[in-house]
């Protein structure tokens, strides 16, 4: 179960992982009171959307698709009444960090879904999700309340602050971030579910012929341009142009220094070129890593499906590709 389980994390974020690389403090005001005009919003929020949401999804059914538990789902596990916050962030930053039967607070996910793999977060991510979780109202799915009660846990109690939406105009940068998020989303279920029905081998063959329709469709949905581009593509038509190439080397340079990491905003008019780096880590690895971290079957399978296939030989860390997306201001 746990092998399955990395191999279904492997194929969902070496397709799709964005990093945000955030080292730097953010401060953000609370907002407790439902008349307030305006908030900025806790960064955990986007660090989970990023970071957690591909497998913590919560729009995904309860018994189809899904491969790891809801985020609301841990914080009801690990936070009563006498928890601190320290202590759940802790919690959170030990696990994460280092997953382990042992250590493991939710029993019945580790045997339905597998362990959680070890992976690298960058420096501060876990912590400001933790904080998010525990200040805040998460997203909670529809089947949640009855899930619980099933358990015998009575009604379930989301406590923290209301993230509250608020009626300001989005910065481009915002907008084309949620654009990329919400593909990735998008693309992430759709994988998921060919995995949990048919297996790790013909997701290969789902993100051969579905891949780029379902970015499409998504283009389609925000009347904009979306792609996914490489200059160590997969797929032919996943390749970078000469104007994305000094974006990919610009990224690269930054993720090797350490710096922190934001989009790349180019304004022409009321034309938005929006780019943002996709970066790889451990799980990435089986499936665009050295051959020793590639399996034979995988490996084999994508040379039949993509002859030409360079997307292989990174490390942690490193950036893959970048989104590249066009849309008009609003």
């Amino acid at each position: 179960m746990a092998n399955n389980m990395k191999l279904t994390h492997l194929l969902g974020l070496s397709l799709l992982i964005i990093s945000c690389n955030n080292k730097k403090k953010v401060d953000y005001i609370n907002v407790e009171n439902s008349n307030a005009l305006s908030q900025t919003i806790h960064p955990g929020k986007k660090l989970l959307e990023t970071h957690c949401y591909l497998c913590h999804n919560p729009s995904a059914p309860e018994n189809e698709g899904r491969i790891a538990p809801p985020m609301v789902a841990i914080k009801y596990h690990y936070i009563n009444d006498k928890t601190t916050k320290e202590q759940f962030i802790k919690e959170m930053v030990s696990f994460t960090t280092n997953p382990t039967i042992e250590t493991a607070k939710m029993y019945g996910a580790v045997k339905q879904f597998g362990l959680m793999p070890k992976q690298q977060f960058p420096e501060g991510v876990i912590e400001q999700i933790a904080d998010y979780m525990f200040e805040y109202q998460i997203e909670e799915p529809d089947w949640f309340q009855n899930h619980i009660k099933g358990q015998g846990f009575g009604n379930r109690n989301n406590n923290g602050k209301t993230t509250l939406k608020t009626n300001q105009t989005k910065t481009v940068e915002a907008i084309g971030l949620e654009y990329a998020l919400s593909t990735k989303a998008v693309l992430g279920k759709n994988l998921m579910g060919t995995i949990q029905k048919k297996g790790t081998l013909e997701a290969l063959n789902f993100c051969n012929i579905q891949a780029i329709p379902l970015t499409d469709s998504m283009a389609m949905k925000h009347n904009a341009i979306i792609k996914r581009v490489s200059d160590k593509n997969r797929n032919p038509k996943n390749k970078a142009n000469t104007e994305e190439l000094k974006y990919i080397e610009l990224y690269k340079k930054q993720v090797a220094a350490n710096q922190e990491i934001k989009p790349t905003i180019i304004e022409n008019g009321t034309n938005i070129q929006f780019y943002y780096p996709i970066t790889t880590n451990t799980m990435c690895l089986q499936c665009h890593g050295n051959s020793e971290h590639i399996a034979p079957e995988i490996r084999s399978k994508t040379l039949k499906l993509y002859p030409k296939d360079l997307a292989i030989g990174y490390s942690e860390n490193e950036v893959r590709g970048i989104w590249s997306i066009q849309f008009e201001k609003k």
